[in-house]
């Protein structure tokens, strides 16, 4: 059985072909190779990848991240990791708002670099936590963010306050005074709402909502 479908995105050709030679050998089947943002799209349109690695900065026309906006807007089951050099919080939060399931540094170990990608096929987010925390104490925009507190219910907003200091399901069971599958509910429905991936792509769009008054947690 092979491994997953991958397309590498990245605007050097030495480091999209050094990461096939490394990828290839430890038996993941790279699909493709692009250049650009709209080359990425493309392909991801043709081939339908289980995953993209992403670089943020492209040499021309559009970014990473808006590749990755318009990649996670056509709905497949394509999931991108952000792999870059780039680790200002800015970035981060842009990549989480655009879809992005992953963010790893160009200079991880290969394993790490493994580990990241059998997350996200696992349906996980693979973001160290630092890069998260650091995303979530920083101001910088998040172009999708929006009028959040109208979208969430003030219950949810209540849950998803506690997501975002890390807290449990049990947890925010405990402060709420309520079950832990009414929490498990309500983090099901807001991560819904808010058009995010996962707990962790909620609480850093929960971040935003503090930072601009848009909650009320």
């Amino acid at each position: 059985m092979s491994g997953p479908r991958i397309l590498i995105v990245d605007d050097h050709q030495l480091a999209r072909e050094g990461l096939r030679a490394v990828l290839a050998g430890d038996g993941f089947d790279i699909v493709g190779l692009a250049e650009t943002g709209e080359q990425a799209i493309e392909l991801v349109q043709d081939l339908k990848p289980d995953i993209v690695l992403m670089d943020v900065r492209l040499g021309e026309g559009i970014d990473g991240l808006e590749a990755t906006r318009r990649i996670a807007a056509m709905g497949l089951s394509t999931r991108i990791i952000m792999l870059t050099l780039h680790d200002m919080p800015g970035y981060v939060r842009e990549a989480l708002a655009a879809g992005a399931a992953g963010y790893v540094l160009k200079d991880t170990a290969i394993g790490d670099l493994r580990s990241a990608i059998e997350q996200v096929m696992g349906g996980q987010s693979a973001i160290p936590l630092d890069l998260v925390s650091a995303a979530m104490r920083s101001n910088a925009p998040v172009s999708r963010a929006g009028d959040l507190a109208e979208i969430l219910t003030p219950r949810e907003q209540e849950v998803v306050g506690y997501v975002a200091e890390g807290l449990t399901n049990k947890e925010i069971a405990r402060k709420l005074d309520i079950s832990p599958a009414t929490v498990k509910v309500h983090v099901e429905r807001l991560i819904g709402k808010l058009g995010v991936a996962d707990r962790t792509q909620a609480a850093v769009l929960a971040e935003k909502m503090k930072s601009t008054g848009k909650s009320a947690f």
